[in-house]
């Protein structure tokens, strides 16, 4: 195991943004092109180069509120006018995360149109929070069926009719400069976006440490997490578990933080899967079943495109495997499974047999003995991280407990009645 592990800054936040966008062809890679519109649109305003990243990771992540499809689809009708709720809830969520607190603001007021302002075009707040709107509305005015060069005079119409109420006339006119060149758009709808925006974006030559790709990972944790009250917590558990798990078992300090992070993001690929399957009281038909079954991989895909961080794709992403081969969607078989993914399996089923669920009532101490039990004379699960939960459950319960009502907390408080 390495010593020190670091990643491309533009690299992870690409990749999670990414995963925002997941649940709809409509609204795939938004999260990039709306980055990529912001950033063209700083630059032809001169900003500086301090100033062009934070436009730019602000973009990357401005819709991080909308928590369901329903909501994120809703956003392409631009005279929709209810909001409000996923600016507040991505201000909150952006608030909480140290190094992401200055955008906090621009998020809450992205969709705020230049004549409710009270403010002057000269206020830095105003001026982004209104580049990230037009920037948004471009991406979203796009057809994605159809050539982005038969349509985008009309968007850049559509744009001019909007100077002087929802635009302000300046940031129209920035945008006019960017948008009578082809190859603006060309770049916009290309398939190769994510190759730009990585190789010549902001953060092309930015690396990062463990401790910050850590906090990265709570706050996409919470953006995963906080999409219903019975997994609000579900995420922050499954990291605990493991965590104490590895310590445990004798794994490096490097090694636990990593598997904390893998569990932050483990169920990153259920981005992708409808909230009517998920809060499903239930059973899953078969094809509502073999949606959830591709969240795993999806998770592998969002996570593995992050340079140095292939290890956390793995064990994030085989949390539904089994030792026979007999889970999902990969179908590994032990020795094809590390420790660490192993602990990351007991956890999140330990993790979802505490939790209450649509169709149950959380397991108390015996009830999870038994489905683990089971589990391990089946041969599914590993044996010695059974026993290491059990030798030392009230430990891992307290502390499960305690992150559980910490992120209770945060979502009951927050974004509960948002």
């Amino acid at each position: 195991m390495q010593r020190k592990v670091t990643v491309n800054f533009g690299n992870l936040i690409l990749s999670l943004s990414d995963a925002v966008d997941l649940a709809s062809p409509l609204l795939a890679k938004h999260q990039q092109r709306t980055a990529f519109i912001a950033w063209e649109m700083g630059m032809a305003a001169g900003f500086s180069a301090e100033r062009l990243e934070k436009g730019f990771i602000t973009a990357l992540v401005h819709d991080i509120g909308a928590f369901t499809l329903e909501e994120k689809l809703s956003l392409n009708n631009l005279e929709f006018e209810n909001r409000e709720e996923h600016c507040v809830r991505g201000y909150k969520l952006l608030y909480n995360a140290p190094w992401l607190k200055d955008t906090a603001e621009i998020i809450k007021f992205h969709h705020r149109k230049w004549d409710e302002w009270e403010r002057s075009n000269e206020s830095p707040l105003v001026l982004d929070s209104q580049l990230l709107f037009l920037a948004d509305s471009v991406d979203r005015l796009i057809d994605r069926k159809q050539h982005v060069l038969y349509q985008n005079e009309d968007v850049i119409l559509k744009i001019k009719s909007l100077a002087g109420n929802s635009f302000h006339p300046e940031i129209v006119d920035i945008f006019l400069k960017i948008a009578e060149n082809e190859e603006f758009w060309l770049n916009l709808a290309s398939p190769r976006l994510y190759s730009l925006l990585l190789n010549s974006g902001p953060f092309s030559n930015t690396e990062i440490e463990i401790s910050k790709i850590a906090v990265i990972s709570e706050l996409f944790r919470n953006i995963i997490d906080f999409r219903s009250h019975y997994t609000a917590a579900h995420s922050s558990c499954v990291s605990a578990a493991a965590s104490m798990l590895s310590q445990i078992f004798g794994l490096t300090k490097m090694e636990t933080t990593l598997i904390e992070i893998a569990g932050n993001l483990h169920d990153i690929g259920k981005l992708a899967i409808p909230d009517s399957i998920l809060d499903k009281p239930d059973k899953l038909t078969k094809r509502e079943s073999a949606l959830m079954k591709s969240h795993t991989f999806h998770t592998y895909s969002v996570i593995n495109t992050v340079g140095g961080l292939q290890d956390i794709a793995e064990w994030a992403a085989y949390h539904h495997e089994r030792l026979d081969g007999s889970g999902y969607p990969f179908h590994c078989k032990g020795y094809e499974i590390s420790t660490a993914a192993r602990i990351l399996m007991i956890a999140d089923i330990f993790t979802a047999l505490i939790e209450d669920r649509p169709y149950r009532n959380g397991m108390g101490k015996d009830g999870i003995f038994n489905i683990l039990q089971e589990l391990s004379d089946c041969r599914l699960l590993d044996t010695r991280i059974i026993n290491l939960l059990f030798d030392n459950f009230d430990e891992i319960s307290s502390y499960v407990s305690e992150k559980q009502s910490l992120a209770m907390n945060t979502y009951e408080h927050q974004f509960a009645s948002i």
